[in-house]
C-alpha cells in the first residue's frame, strides 16, 4: 500500500471548461499505479471539478449556458459581489457541482467511460491559477 501526492497547476483565461484528464493519466503512468483510488480535490470556491463528455464541444457549450441561466450574473441579486458580476455565482455554481473527485483505477487504467474526461470548471471571468490536489492510495 502507497500513497503519493501531486499538485497541478491550471491556468485558465475566463469561464470555461479545462480539460486535464491526461495530465492525470500521465502522472498515474509515471508512478507505475496499479490499482487504487485517485482523488481529485480543486483548492478553490470559485471553480469546481466534474466528468463530463470530451468528445462534442457543444456539451461545454451548453453546460456553460445553463449554469449561466441557472446562476444570473446580476448584482441585484446578491449581497456577496467585492470581486465583480462573477463572484457570488461562481461561489453559487462550485457550491452545486464537486470540489472533489475520486475515481478507480484498475490495472493502470482511471475507470472512465468512452466519452469521459476530467475538467476544471472555471466560473470566474478573469484569469486564474488553480490549484487540483492529485491524491493516490493503492499499490
Amino acid at each position: 500500500m502507497k500513497q503519493e501526492f501531486f499538485n497541478f497547476k491550471i491556468n485558465t483565461n475566463g469561464q470555461k471548461l479545462y480539460e486535464f484528464t491526461n495530465n492525470t493519466l500521465d502522472w498515474v503512468k509515471k508512478n507505475n499505479f496499479k490499482n487504487g483510488i485517485v482523488n481529485l480535490s480543486i483548492q478553490h470556491t470559485s471553480a469546481s471539478l466534474i466528468i463530463q463528455e470530451n468528445a462534442d464541444p457543444d456539451v461545454q457549450t451548453d453546460l456553460i449556458r445553463y449554469f449561466d441561466k441557472l446562476v444570473p450574473m446580476d448584482d441585484s441579486l446578491y449581497i456577496h459581489t467585492a470581486e465583480g458580476k462573477d463572484d457570488m455565482p461562481a461561489h453559487i455554481k462550485s457550491a452545486i457541482t464537486n470540489n472533489q473527485i475520486s475515481l478507480s483505477l484498475k490495472n493502470e487504467e482511471l475507470l472512465l467511460g468512452t466519452w469521459q474526461g476530467i475538467f476544471l470548471f472555471e466560473h470566474r471571468l478573469q484569469p486564474q491559477t488553480r490549484t487540483i490536489i492529485h491524491h493516490f492510495i493503492g499499490d
